[in-house]
């Protein structure tokens, strides 16, 4: 039989460690990268001052001579009839020319890129950027939030405050649009339009924008606005590419569609702006999506006030655990069917940090198993970095095996180690079970290591629960029925974090070894 119990632990800040890939999948390894961007600001700095010491050397030298040869060119016979005069002469052309020769042709360079060479080893690369960048479109997706609430920074319970500029939002759009996501590109390229026309400053034409964008709303069906914005690039680079054929197509198409509709007058463009319920989001492959955002936003959370009436906290002992008798553990009821509990203060501060330190070196990106091959992959739809860490590694790891030893009253000798586990930018995983179809786990108790600021609730979309971080408890739940068959309401979700850095730590406990815990029930449902 397999039981499974999930223990998960939150924690607030941060490590990191140097990675050659998938940097963005976790918030804690990005703080490096905070600091080798300030050292190499500083390098570059002292650059600039080696560079300003030897141009300010160079213009003494240039204001020096310039004074002497306004002097020398009046009669120049007579300025070399005086001996030291001639002798200077032919010691600065041979001596000191060479000097001032050398002093340009020093590279004060050479230090910063010195630097650079060695950090770059670990900067991120094109799939980081791509990444992080698909992070916020998922963002905005599941928060509902419009593209000026990420270009002005207008996002709840942010601590610092970040823009992004015309041309960042260009590389939004472009980045959907070159992934065939006309949907986001609009709404990108819309932005980028929207700063651009309020007479923001940026490095890409507007051209650009209006082709991207143009294109884009026809890819959505929206031929009046398309053909509004072609004719705007046309009136500011008549001789653009694509633009007049596009046009000319467009009218086309549009002709078309009024005959066939048998209009005789093409309607004006809607000249509302654009925005994100203008048009549909295309549907994907998740079939709860909208239950499964709409709880990550706090919405349809189906907790009325005849289920919290059953909702209890207490002292948890472990059956009389002696190592809970003096200090039980405080226990609170966070769903009454499947039974959710979250245990209090399950982790000192100290102990997350230890555990955060100790998993620094081995984060690696977390894979799921392809249900087709059995072989373990990354995933887009789970966004994390995970270490695993065994009870011989520290005390800390083996005590707080025992604690949950102690208050689930399971052993925890059959369970899978200690998986640490932070989310990366927009860090997620989306519906799925914990318990394997071959009925071999088991329970989950998962650690909560930190608090986070917005964002980042683990949602049930069958029975439509969201259990948000709190940093130091653990939240603990059986995926399976004592039968040893799936609980198939357990299927949960980490939504997506949008503003913080989550860090959990999960126990898989499984149900081989529980026989006499947990005795298996006489239905398939006990």
């Amino acid at each position: 039989m397999a039981t499974f119990l999930v223990f998960t632990l939150l924690t607030l800040s941060s490590f990191s460690s140097p990675t050659q890939a998938e940097i963005f999948t976790s918030i804690g390894q990005m703080t490096d990268l905070i600091f080798t961007e300030r050292e190499l600001v500083q390098s570059l700095k002292e650059y600039i001052e080696a560079e300003e010491m030897k141009l300010e050397a160079v213009k003494s030298w240039a204001n020096k001579l310039d004074m002497l040869t306004r002097v020398s060119t009046l009669d120049p016979e007579g300025f070399l009839a005086h001996p030291v005069n001639a002798y200077k002469l032919m010691k600065r052309l041979n001596t000191e020319w060479s000097e001032l020769e050398s002093l340009v042709l020093q590279d004060p360079s050479d230090g910063f890129i010195s630097n650079m060479s060695v950090h770059r080893q670990y900067f991120p690369d094109e799939e980081d950027e791509k990444g992080a960048a698909k992070a916020l479109i998922r963002l905005q997706d599941t928060y509902k939030l419009d593209s000026e609430s990420f270009s002005k920074g207008k996002l709840p319970g942010v601590r610092y405050n970040a823009e992004l500029t015309v041309d960042d939002c260009f590389d939004m759009g472009k980045l959907a649009y070159n992934e065939n996501d006309y949907y986001h590109s609009v709404l990108w390229m819309q932005q980028a339009l929207r700063q651009m026309d309020s007479g923001e400053d940026a490095k890409t034409p507007k051209a650009d924008i209006l082709d991207y964008l143009s294109y884009s709303v026809y890819q959505m069906g929206d031929l009046p606005r398309a053909i509004e914005l072609t004719r705007r690039l046309v009136a500011i680079d008549p001789s653009h590419q694509r633009a007049g054929a596009n046009l000319h197509y467009f009218e086309r198409l549009l002709s078309k569609e009024l005959r066939d509709r048998g209009q005789g007058q093409q309607e004006p463009a809607d000249e509302k702006p654009i925005q994100l319920d203008t048009y549909e989001r295309p549907k994907d492959y998740l079939p709860e999506r909208e239950v499964y955002e709409a709880l990550c936003r706090g919405e349809g959370v189906k907790m009325t006030e005849k289920r919290r009436s059953r909702l209890f906290c207490r002292y948890q002992d472990g059956s009389r655990s002696p190592r809970l008798l003096l200090k039980p553990m405080k226990e609170e009821d966070e769903w009454d069917s499947p039974h959710i509990v979250r245990f209090l203060e399950a982790l000192s501060d100290e102990e997350i940090e230890k555990i955060k330190e100790l998993a620094k070196p081995k984060l690696a990106r977390a894979t799921v198993r392809d249900p087709k091959t059995g072989v373990l992959t990354v995933a887009n739809y789970r966004v994390s970095k995970s270490a695993w860490l065994e009870g011989e590694d520290d005390p800390v790891i083996a005590r707080v095996n025992q604690r949950i030893e102690d208050v689930t009253g399971l052993t925890v000798d059959t369970a899978e180690l200690l998986q640490v586990a932070n989310y990366g930018v927009g860090g997620q995983y989306e519906p799925h079970y914990d318990f394997s179809r071959v009925r071999d786990v088991n329970y989950l108790s998962s650690l909560q290591m930190s608090d986070v600021e917005a964002g980042g609730a683990t949602v049930f979309p069958d029975f439509g629960a969201a259990i948000w971080p709190r940093k130091g408890t653990a939240v603990f739940w059986y995926n399976l029925f004592k039968s040893g068959e799936g609980d198939y309401r357990t299927r949960h979700a980490a939504c997506p974090v949008l503003v913080g850095s989550k860090w959990v730590s999960n126990k898989w406990i499984h149900e081989r070894g529980q026989e006499f815990r947990r005795p298996c029930g006489l239905t398939e449902v006990d």
